[in-house]
């Protein structure tokens, strides 16, 4: 197809768009077309309006924001929890937005982690965001056990997971498994359900990391039965940079006392009474620690609303009328010259974002930035491209694609420098 029918597509895709309404909520960065949703979403009115009005609480109120602000401030971790519960299949109780998504690993390892007997061994792969990886390993060194028991799911071809595998592998005493619901680099989404359901098969716990996969795909932990998860909310639920972390903890494990203890994890009706003792609270809150960090959290209220307005579903449906458009295009504009499509192309199988491989990734990547598309880079050879179907549009798309094929065409990439610095 030539450039001018892929465009008259896109522009028919927007034109039918029951979401493009929302595009108007965000700030979107003049003159440039911002395809970098999965690292971190853009800033929306509502979520700056809720920022403003806790900075607004705070001036006005003090100390007493956190008893009579609306939301108060002490209750603030577990009403973002029950909001975002539905976004992943979750119970309200199920759900809080506390910490860092590594310190909530962190947590989460510290408690269902429990090696015993010839069950010993952490399942994770190698394909995962490293700072998984570093807690795991860290925690095998605290309880003075052996590298060897962190478990690698093999890839076949260093970009995907096959279900066959992580089958094989949660066999040979897998006490706990942690794996992404969808991968960072390639885009893949993984069958959660099925996996869980083998998972618990086996006598093993399992985790989910659900950085690339909340927001993004519609999800079922608590009917899948999943253990336990964690996510960020800077990416598809653009919560802001740093925005505080979410985990979710299976009704059924609410008797199960966090390891590590923080007041803030107490029962709400006993926190201000100082007692010595740690009395947890029943659900997902009792796995905080310190106090809330509320500026950090105030962006969320208004995100989220954002979201509910949305609809899941209807996110999803969008985002893979998109990416499906994304690898249409480059099948057919940008194959010849040099790229690959590293995402699974099958709609089940396929997360929020496209990887799009190519030996000169780095200089492409810079020169995307130089143009006004603003992309990822994933060493060493993805550009990854990542629409937002709350205001990323489908002509955005088809020109972004139009761009890189200019680029590589005429050679721009090659007179880009060719280091990884300070690319995102």
């Amino acid at each position: 197809m030539e450039l001018r029918d892929w465009a008259e597509r896109a522009g028919a895709e927007d034109a039918r768009d029951p979401l493009a309404a929302l595009r108007t909520e965000f700030y979107l960065p003049e003159g440039r077309i911002y395809l970098d949703g999965n690292s971190l979403g853009l800033l929306s009115r509502p979520a700056e309006t809720a920022l403003l009005h806790a900075l607004a609480e705070w001036r006005e109120l003090g100390v007493g924001g956190w008893g009579s602000g609306e939301p108060a401030w002490f209750h603030l971790a577990e009403r973002l929890g029950a909001l975002q519960a539905p976004l992943v299949g979750a119970e309200p109780e199920e759900v809080v937005v506390t910490a860092s998504t590594t310190l909530n690993l962190h947590q989460l390892l510290a408690t269902f982690y429990r090696p015993s007997g010839a069950r010993r061994a952490l399942l994770c792969d190698p394909l995962n965001f490293p700072s998984d990886r570093y807690a795991i390993e860290s925690h095998l060194s605290l309880r003075g056990e052996d590298r060897s028991l962190m478990r690698e799911v093999q890839t076949r071809d260093g970009r995907t997971l096959s279900a066959e595998d992580i089958s094989q592998a949660l066999e040979g005493g897998v006490q706990l498994a942690i794996l992404p619901a969808v991968l960072y680099r390639s885009g893949q989404l993984l069958d959660v359900g099925a996996i869980t359901r083998e998972a618990h098969a086996r006598g093993v716990l399992i985790g989910w990391d659900l950085s690339h996969a909340a927001g993004a795909v519609p999800l079922h932990l608590h009917d899948d039965g999943a253990d336990f998860a964690f996510w960020c909310n800077y990416k598809y639920l653009d919560g802001g940079p740093g925005a505080a972390a979410s985990l979710f903890v299976h009704r059924r494990h609410f008797g199960r006392r966090p390891a590590l203890w923080g007041w803030f994890g107490n029962r709400k009706d006993r926190q201000f009474d100082m007692l010595p003792e740690f009395e947890g609270a029943e659900g997902a809150g009792g796995y905080q620690t310190g106090t809330p960090h509320i500026l950090s959290m105030a962006p969320l209220l208004g995100a989220l609303s954002l979201l509910g307005r949305a609809g899941i579903d209807a996110m999803r449906e969008k985002s893979l009328r998109q990416t499906q458009l994304l690898i249409e295009m480059s099948d057919d504009l940008l194959a010849p010259l040099g790229f690959r499509v590293g995402t699974p192309r099958a709609p089940a199988q396929r997360g929020g974002h496209v990887a799009l491989e190519h030996p000169e990734a780095t200089r492409i990547a810079r020169a995307l930035k130089a143009c006004g598309v603003v992309p990822d880079y994933r060493p060493p050879d993805v550009v990854r491209l990542g629409p937002n179907p709350l205001y990323t549009s489908f002509a955005e798309i088809a020109q972004a694609v139009s761009i890189l094929q200019e680029i590589v065409a005429s050679g721009l990439h090659l007179r880009q420098d060719a280091s990884r610095e300070e690319i995102a």
